[in-house]
């Protein structure tokens, strides 16, 4: 009995431990994404920013 109950702790404590593999994997893979997305948005601003300011001096030369 005492070792088919030590065979199910053991059994459990395997799975216990690939769950937590898994889990330490996919938290990798979605703070890589959000790394990703942060930088995406941030690229996205400057460059709307760069945009906007070129638009401003296209107006102004046209003006002239």
């Amino acid at each position: 009995m005492s070792k088919n109950a030590n065979s199910t702790s053991n059994d459990l404590e395997a799975r216990i431990d690939l769950l937590i593999k898994r889990f330490k994997e996919q938290k990798g893979i979605i703070d890589a994404y959000i790394k990703r997305e942060r930088e995406w948005k941030k690229d996205k601003v400057l460059h709307r920013k760069i945009v906007a300011k070129l638009e401003k001096d296209l107006r102004k030369v046209k003006s002239e």
